[in-house]
């Protein structure tokens, strides 16, 4: 049975705290938020630069509170203060793809989750 990739986890309208060009690789990302998107430190995450069109693939570390900062290489793809959504995918079959529902974060300019959901 053939298998298809499908969005697993979303945080929806980050914004970036820092970017770090000299820091090993990664983003940082508040340890809280990636409990409430079920991502796990050291997945494969994608990040979608809302406002330059960037688009990169790397792995998430726990950060602190509030904090969303792109490491390493990564850095040179947003700065401070822009808005980015950042993506967990997983594969699924054709059982797995009728019961499932993504877990999607929507943040404030604070990166806080915003209520009601």
């Amino acid at each position: 049975m053939a298998q298809r990739c499908f969005l697993r986890a979303k945080l929806h309208h980050a914004r970036l705290t820092y970017a770090n060009p000299d820091y090993v690789g990664s983003v940082a990302i508040d340890a809280d938020l990636l409990k409430r998107a079920d991502i796990a430190p050291f997945e494969q995450v994608d990040i979608y630069n809302v406002d330059n069109g960037e688009r990169l693939t790397t792995y998430a570390i726990p950060g602190e509170p509030g904090e969303i900062g792109l490491n390493g290489a990564a850095a040179r793809k947003g700065e401070a203060g822009q808005k980015v959504i950042i993506a967990a995918y997983a594969w699924l079959d054709e059982a797995e793809m009728a019961e499932h529902n993504p877990a999607i974060v929507i943040l404030d300019h604070d990166n806080k989750p915003v209520p009601n959901q």
